[in-house]
């Protein structure tokens, strides 16, 4: 097993830049306790980290030296590295754990060349394993619905806003960063629209309806008693602006007290919004607008989600689905 071990030196290097004729060879097992130690070291990796370069190397080592032969830095190819992934793939590492060890042959093979003792990286050209794109989470409309339907005291202060905090997620679709950072004079109760600073200090308009301009009316009555120093829609009792983990935690409990189950967080309501839409039939191009995404592809991943959907409404209403074993089926 390879080692952390005190700086061993570099190779002797040719006019050139390559390694001299007495140095034709390049063992592993040294060069890499140089490379670890340069990681901890000079790029002040935490040890963990470096365990992880080093276990990945190990096991790239004892692949490589199975035919009982050192592993020679300068005679491996791409080829060789290729092989290697290819069998850890067919022993079960999953796609995340092969681009793990792949960037950890690349970067040995990096500090390698800065220090002139390569001409070559030949892991650079090896495509990373593709990572599966899972789809956004989102929460089912009727989830919401009983959240947002639930009885509340509309005296409450913090109760109301808690209620805001839900249906502003649910109905516009905006972030969490810009739910903290929306002014008060951003949202326009008559328009029935609000101005949102997105990402880059974009600005864009959202519209929203009559539900939560009743809402958004009912608390700012309720606000009228707390001092607002800050200028924002939405604070806390004391004044202040409200922050990420407060947030957070109003939109879990909320859904969880709703039955909600897996990733209950503000970034699941934005999905939801998005999804919503596209299920009710709005085009593609109006939700890429009202979520403030820079291009359409960010926007499209929630077309598979609408189809998974239809899906799954298929399956559990269509006679033919019933009969070969939906919801309902034998």
């Amino acid at each position: 097993m390879l080692t952390l071990a005190p700086h061993s030196g570099t190779c002797a290097l040719s006019d050139q830049g390559l390694p001299d004729a007495t140095h034709q060879s390049m063992p592993m097992n040294a060069t890499v306790e140089r490379f670890l130690q340069y990681l901890r070291h000079e790029r002040n990796l935490s040890w963990r980290t470096v365990d992880l370069y080093r276990r990945n190397l190990d096991q790239w080592d004892a692949f490589m030296n199975a035919g009982g032969q050192a592993l020679d830095l300068l005679s491996v190819t791409e080829g060789d590295i290729r092989t290697w992934l290819m069998h850890r793939s067919s022993q079960g590492d999953c796609p995340g754990t092969l681009r793990h060890r792949l960037q950890s042959v690349r970067a040995l093979y990096r500090y390698l060349l800065r220090r002139g003792e390569v001409t070559v990286n030949p892991a650079a050209q090896v495509e990373l394993a593709k990572l599966p794109k899972p789809l956004p989470k989102f929460v089912r409309e009727k989830t919401v619905d009983a959240v947002l339907d639930a009885d509340i005291d509309m005296d409450d202060f913090v109760q109301v806003r808690d209620r805001l905090v839900v249906m502003l997620f649910y109905e516009t679709g905006i972030r969490l960063s810009e739910l903290i950072g929306l002014q008060d004079a951003a949202v326009d109760v008559d328009k029935r629209e609000l101005k949102v600073r997105g990402k880059r200090d974009k600005d864009r308009i959202v519209p929203f309806g009559d539900e939560l301009a009743r809402w958004v009316t009912d608390y700012r009555r309720l606000r009228a008693d707390v001092p607002n120093e800050c200028g924002n829609l939405l604070i806390t009792p004391k004044g202040k602006p409200l922050y990420p983990s407060l947030v957070y935690h109003v939109v879990h409990d909320s859904l969880a007290d709703a039955g909600a189950t897996g990733k209950l967080s503000p970034h699941v309501l934005r999905h939801t919004f998005a999804t919503v839409m596209l299920n009710n039939g709005a085009e593609l191009n109006n939700v890429k607008e009202l979520l403030g995404h820079e291009s359409l592809a960010a926007t499209q991943v929630y077309t598979h989600v609408t189809l998974s959907e239809l899906k799954h409404n298929y399956e559990l209403a269509h006679p033919r689905a019933l009969k070969k074993g939906g919801l309902y089926g034998n």
